[in-house]
């Protein structure tokens, strides 16, 4: 979709014209999804978040700065929509705080691949706190300081349960391979199974910081 098409149906969309507003959910329904569903528990999950993200895009969408790029607000818009979301809904068991976590350097992940819908499926099957911040700094590359601001916990909280995901997303891949097929602890069979990749394929998967 070319600038001048998306503007013209920004403007639409602030008069509450709802044939722009179909056309503009359309267009940016693939990109809304993806980041739903790394923090829903499955897909029905992720399309009432979506669906809750792209109402407050249309009530708030005059205040969009058109100088900037779309995607970005509509990006934030999605997650902070799933953080809510799940702040409402979640119990927060965190674990006590290690103000020092075991640091897990990227090398322990980038000698395996996922395919992304296989890796979606194990993030999915973290518990929703460790899931939650494992996104957010995995992912979205917000730091541990800001993740405690959003989530309110501290940052030693933030960084437990990242190592804490971490660690049950690495026993994962390496209880499916030691198995030697695509199951991932729940039963049930992945389409594709894991391959080898380098670090530089990993860091396009997760373009702000590697897992």
């Amino acid at each position: 979709m070319g600038e001048a098409e998306l503007h013209q149906l920004i403007r639409g969309c602030i008069k509450q014209d709802k044939s722009c507003q179909k056309v503009l959910y359309k267009a940016y329904y693939s990109f809304a999804m993806g980041i739903c569903l790394r923090y829903a528990n499955n897909r029905e999950e992720a399309a009432e978040v979506m669906n809750q993200g792209f109402y407050k895009v249309f009530t708030k969408i005059e205040t969009y700065d058109i100088t900037r790029p779309f995607k970005a607000w509509l990006g934030r818009i999605m997650t902070n929509v799933s953080i809510d979301y799940y702040r409402a809904n979640l119990k927060m068991a965190y674990t006590e705080d290690l103000e020092k976590a075991e640091h897990v350097s990227d090398g322990d992940f980038t000698d395996k691949k996922l395919h992304y819908e296989d890796l979606l499926r194990m993030v999915q099957q973290l518990p929703t706190a460790y899931r939650t911040v494992f996104n957010l700094f995995a992912i979205e590359g917000y730091s541990h300081e800001e993740i405690g601001d959003m989530l309110g916990v501290s940052p030693g909280t933030s960084k437990s349960n990242l190592h804490k995901a971490r660690q049950k997303l690495k026993q994962m891949i390496l209880d499916a391979d030691s198995r030697g097929n695509t199951s991932y602890g729940d039963g049930m069979n992945y389409s594709s199974p894991i391959v080898a990749i380098n670090k530089s394929n990993m860091q396009g998967m997760f373009y702000k910081k590697n897992i």
